[in-house]
């Protein structure tokens, strides 16, 4: 796929600090990509800056292969869909669509046609007569999508816009977005804080943080190849753990020596270790690896979620096997679980799970206190 859009050197401040630092990216035509992050990272300012609705304070953005920095936002072939869908009450589900054909005075036949494909391709097929405030909150979702693309652009801009939906109906919009997507073949530039949404959508993950990006790659790179701690501990669950590498492909960490499959580092270099919790099986202690005691067992319905004391560090496991809580049990880690990083700037801020016990107990203990 071809270069569609490309920032360089975009950077943009508000009240003398930085949301975004910098920022080189480039998004290819035809492409599902999403901007993933918490809150102030960055992510909103960045596709606001791409739709023309801010400026940036230093940088370029291309269009094509032309600069359009100072292009407005109406003359850009780019749409955007908001969380909130900012569909007209007073107009039915077909003019909602119809409006930005209207505007440019399209003959009339030619808006019925394309108000028809809208309507089959986000399946509200007969719902063209219906007031738009008796639509669900999907449907509502699926309007604004229409409205948005019966102008062709050749990319859609998506804020945050299932954040509004409960859990079930965000999760079968996930999918008709994506189906909408290659069924269109144009470029989707999403925002989100949802890891799992941005994991399941997307053909390319930007994890952003601190105004700045920290990773780009597929969900699968994201997930399995973490560049440092806080992707590490964004995307999905991690115990992070700080590690010597003795060699390539050897690591120490909790005061045992492993075999890994990385190598490239110096030799006694400091790292950090990236261990999932469910690539950890959990063994009898004689057997263990390491040997802890079970601090904490939640039931998630498809396994059990158990935090583990070991020499002071609490690690967080996954197992279908329940264990009880004071249970003292080994643990066993593949080579090929083994994941090491270089340190940065996020390194020791997480990765260890004291607060799923620790701080919840106390939490409790202050509430039973404040009741009696």
């Amino acid at each position: 796929m071809a270069k569609l859009i490309e920032l360089k050197g975009i950077t943009k401040s508000y009240d003398g600090q930085k949301v975004i630092d910098s920022m080189d990216l480039y998004i290819r035509d035809g492409e599902f990509i999403t901007l993933l992050g918490p809150s102030g990272c960055g992510k909103t300012t960045t596709l606001r800056i791409i739709g023309g609705f801010e400026t940036a304070d230093e940088g370029k953005l291309y269009f094509d292969g032309a600069e359009i920095s100072d292009v407005p936002a109406y003359k850009r072939n780019v749409n955007t869909v908001f969380q909130k869908y900012a569909l007209f009450p007073h107009l039915n589900v077909y003019e909602n669509i119809a409006f930005p054909l209207r505007l440019k005075k399209v003959a009339e036949d030619d808006i019925k046609k394309r108000v028809g494909e809208m309507l089959k391709m986000v399946a509200l097929l007969g719902f063209e007569n219906k007031s738009v405030s008796t639509l669900s909150g999907g449907q509502q979702q699926r309007v604004a999508i229409a409205r948005a693309l019966i102008s062709h652009p050749k990319v859609l801009l998506l804020d945050e816009p299932l954040g509004a939906l409960d859990l079930k109906l965000r999760k079968d919009m996930q999918n008709e977005l994506k189906t909408i997507q290659q069924a269109i073949g144009i470029t989707f530039i999403y925002v989100t804080h949802d890891q799992e949404e941005a994991l399941s959508m997307s053909d390319t993950v930007v994890v952003m943080a601190d105004g700045e990006i920290q990773q780009i790659g597929t969900p699968t790179d994201i997930y399995n190849e973490p560049k440092n701690a806080f992707v590490a501990d964004f995307i999905g669950e991690s115990n992070i753990i700080d590690g010597i590498m003795l060699e390539d492909r050897r690591v120490k960490f909790s005061q045992h020596i492993f075999d890994c499959v990385d190598g490239g580092f110096g030799k006694g270099e400091a790292v950090d270790v990236v261990v999932r919790p469910e690539d950890v099986d959990v063994v009898a202690p004689e057997a263990g690896m390491l040997t802890g005691q079970v601090t904490a067992v939640t039931f998630k319905g498809v396994h059990y979620e158990i935090i583990v004391d070991i020499k002071g560090f609490k690690w967080m496991i996954q197992s279908t096997d329940f264990v009880a809580e004071g249970a003292i049990i080994g643990l066993y880690i593949e080579p090929d679980a083994i994941h090491i990083m270089k340190k940065s700037k996020y390194s020791g801020k997480f990765g260890d799970y004291s607060s799923f016990s620790d701080e919840m107990d106390r939490l409790s203990d202050a509430d039973s206190a404040e009741e009696f």
